[in-house]
């Protein structure tokens, strides 16, 4: 019985997906030459593929970020980026 538990427990640590999440926010800033998006709560993104950023982006727009968080080492990959 106890040969099963330990394939087991690496198993469940494999297949455990990668965490999704979502911020919607006010543009503080949008920096395109260094790829930076700014919100009014003072959070950050860079953004690594700024064609999914909506075009005419400015400060004051309200936008909502789609992005793959690393846990806590904060984003991995901005998925996408709406104007609302």
């Amino acid at each position: 019985m106890v040969r099963f538990a330990l394939p087991l427990a690496f198993l469940t640590v494999a297949v455990v997906p990668a965490l999704a999440d979502e911020v919607t926010g006010t543009v503080l800033a949008f920096d395109r030459v260094d790829r930076v998006i700014v919100l009014d709560d003072k959070s950050v993104f860079n953004v690594a593929n700024v064609e999914i950023v909506p075009e005419g982006l400015k400060a004051g727009d309200t936008i909502t970020i789609d992005y793959q968080s690393d846990g806590e080492n904060g984003v991995k990959a901005i998925r996408s980026i709406t104007k609302n």
